[in-house]
This record gives C-alpha cells, structure tokens and sequence, in this order.
C-alpha cells in the first residue's frame, strides 16, 4: 500500500513539475528583454526563491538536504549553470519549437553517457531508438543551415549534453540534488552580472520574468529533481515530454509562432520515438517486477 501511494505521490509530483516548465519559455519571450537581462533576473530571482525556501525547510527540520552535496554535487551544479547560459543563448537565435525538440535529445546523450561511465550497456531497442532521434535531430538541424537558427540549434544540443550529464553524475552519486539544480544558477548570473554591467538592463516587462524565476523555476525544478525518487526514469520521461509539446502550442497561441515543416517532422520522430521506447521500458520493468515477485513470494 505504502509503494503504492508513493507512485501516487511521484506521478503527482512529476506531473506538477512537467506541467509548470511547460511556460517558461513563454515568459522569457513575454518579458522581452535583452539575452543577459533575462538571464540576470531568471538567475538572480531563481537563487534568492530557492535560498529563502531551503532556510524555512531547514528551520522546520532538520532533515532539509544540503544545497550542493559534495564535489559531485559541485560538478551538477556546474553543469545546471551551464545549461542555463546556453538554454536562454538558444531561446533568441532559434524557434521554440526547434528548441524544446533538440532538448528531447537529452535522453540519448544520458544513454551514452551511462553507457561510458556506467557501464549500463542499452539494449537493442534503445540503440534503435537512439538512431532514430539522432535522425529527428539531424532533420531539424539540417533544416535550419542558412536560415540563422543553426547557432540556436546547436546551443539548444548543448543544453541537451549538460542536462544529461548531471543526470548522469546524479544517479552515479545517489544523492539528493534536490537544490542543486538551482544553486547551480551562480554561475550563469555571475556572468550576466558582468556583461549587464557593461550594457545596462534591457528589458520591457520584467514582471513576467521574476515571475518564473521566483515561482516557475523552483516549483518545476525542485519537483522534476524529487520524481525520480518515488517513480522509473522512464515514468520521469514521458512528463518532461510535456514541454516539448505544449511550448510549441503556447507560442503559437501567444505569438503565432509557427514551426517549419522539417521541425515539425524532426519533432514527430522524436516525440514518437521517446514515446514508445519510454512505454516499452515501463512494460519491461512490470515484467521484472512480477517475476521476482513470483521468484520471492512474500
């Protein structure tokens, strides 16, 4: 009864992360500012949240995990800055939609990256899946030579490679990295600090952006980071799909921002690829699940 609830708890969890990412870049693109003043007041207002939240957690408990834990945590962090930097880079020189589906790519990234480090060699299937996304990658990339989004596209990919090493050095370590994924926005705000410095801020309605820093991005980040905790990764999956489909919606809706024909069927391939190869790893767990619950009756 208890595992069962805390897969209820997980999907809702998950489900509550995945859902609220889904109109962060909506807001970037709404506050209409300069690159370095939208990565300032995301950043700036994303540390203070998070830093404000884990001070009233550890004063109710004494429980609260730590902010980076340990060199491995340093290193997630590091490579959470990172991601930030190049994630909003790919925001002003590609399409959202080009964006949120060279960021599914991630997942192959993580494949080979277990596969280096960890030793966890992939089955057939996921190698065919992997093939397959590196097609929908290729189309989408292939589709923005010459047309001044290749620069995006690539900042895009590596956010994807960031993203998916800390997942990686995350799941080596076995730690909670809870607030490391927002503690790690030092690095990128220190770097918009000194190249605001230069050019002054830029930006028309900063509401909308220290709106996703301070509620968007601690409510997303923290509650993605804690689902792997109680549900699969394939589970963890299948909601982070949830930006790469409905960002592309919300721009369209706000900004009539249509994607390409290539995008949109670079996109497909990914979506459908992830999609199925995420249900068969579910089906080959429950699998396992059942036959050890057979081999080890209670």
């Amino acid at each position: 009864m208890s595992s069962h609830n805390d897969h209820q708890k997980g999907l809702l969890i998950t489900a509550i992360g995945g859902l609220t990412l889904t109109i962060d870049i909506p807001l970037i693109r709404l506050a209409d500012g300069g690159v370095w003043t939208i990565l300032l007041l995301r950043t700036g207002t994303t540390l203070v949240a998070a830093l404000i939240i884990w001070a009233v957690w550890r004063s109710l408990s004494r429980n609260a995990p730590q902010l980076i834990p340990g060199w491995s945590g340093l290193v997630v962090a590091i490579c959470y800055g990172l991601t930030s930097v190049t994630f909003i880079t790919s925001i002003y020189y590609t399409t959202t939609a080009n964006l949120v589906f060279i960021l599914a790519f991630n997942t192959v990234f993580a494949a080979l990256l277990s596969w280096l480090f960890l030793k966890e060699r992939p089955r057939l299937v996921t190698v065919v899946a992997m093939l397959a996304m590196i097609v929908g990658v290729a189309i989408i990339v292939g589709d923005s030579i010459g047309t001044g989004h290749l620069f995006g596209d690539l900042m895009a990919l590596c956010s994807a490679f960031f993203i998916a090493l800390a997942i990686t050095i995350s799941r080596a370590s076995g730690k909670d990295m809870g607030f490391t994924s927002l503690i790690g926005v030092i690095l990128p705000l220190a770097v918009a600090v000194f190249m605001v410095s230069g050019e002054g801020l830029q930006v028309n309605a900063p509401w909308w952006i220290i709106f996703n820093g301070a509620v968007i991005m601690p409510i997303s980040f923290f509650c993605l980071a804690n689902g792997p905790k109680y549900i699969s990764g394939p589970e963890v999956a299948m909601f982070y799909l949830l930006e790469t489909v409905l960002a592309p919606v919300w721009m369209w809706m706000i900004f009539a921002e249509m994607p390409s024909r290539n995008s949109l069927v670079g996109g497909a391939i990914l979506i459908v690829t992830l999609v199925v190869h995420s249900l068969w790893q579910l089906h080959e767990g429950r699998k396992r699940r059942a036959t050890l619950a057979v081999s080890h009756p209670a």
